[in-house]
C-alpha cells in the first residue's frame, strides 16, 4: 500500500523552471566543439580566387599545348578549378590573343567564367577579361 500511495504523490507533481534557464540549455545544448564551423560559400569568386584563376590561364595559355587544361586552387578560400584554351589564337589590336574557359568550385557552388588574354612582348599572355560565362 505504501508503494500505491508514493506512485501517486510522485505521478501527481509538476516542475516548474525559470525561462532564463530553459533559454540557456537550448542555447547550450548543440555545442560540442567536435565539429568545425563550415566556412560559409558563395556563387562569387574573391579577387584571389580570380588572381589564381589567372595564373593557370596565362600558365596554360604560355605551355601553348592543344587540348590541354591547368588546374587551380586557393587554399585560403578552399575555391578550386581548371582553365582550359578554346579554339584557336587570333590577332587583335596587333597582338596575339585566346580565348578560354575556366570552371570555379566552392563548397557546393560551381560556375563556369569566360575569358580572353593576349600575348604580351615579354611572351607571357595577359588576361585582360575574366567574367561569369553566358551561355549563347
Amino acid at each position: 500500500m505504501t508503494a500505491i500511495l508514493m506512485a501517486a504523490g510522485v505521478g501527481g507533481c509538476s516542475v516548474s523552471r525559470n525561462n532564463d534557464a530553459l533559454a540557456q540549455m537550448d542555447a547550450d545544448k548543440d555545442i560540442t566543439g567536435s565539429i568545425g564551423r563550415s566556412v560559409p560559400t558563395t556563387d562569387e569568386p574573391t579577387d584571389a580566387d580570380l588572381a589564381f584563376a589567372r595564373n593557370a590561364a596565362s600558365d596554360v595559355l604560355t605551355r601553348g599545348g592543344k587540348d590541354s587544361s591547368q588546374p587551380w586552387e586557393n587554399p585560403t578560400t578552399g575555391a578550386r578549378g581548371s582553365v582550359t584554351p578554346l579554339a584557336s589564337a587570333y590577332t587583335a589590336e596587333g597582338r596575339t590573343c585566346r580565348d578560354f574557359l575556366a570552371s570555379y568550385v566552392n563548397g557546393t557552388s560551381e560556375t563556369w567564367m569566360q575569358g580572353a588574354a593576349c600575348r604580351s612582348d615579354h611572351g607571357r599572355w595577359d588576361v585582360h577579361s575574366l567574367k561569369p560565362w553566358k551561355k549563347s
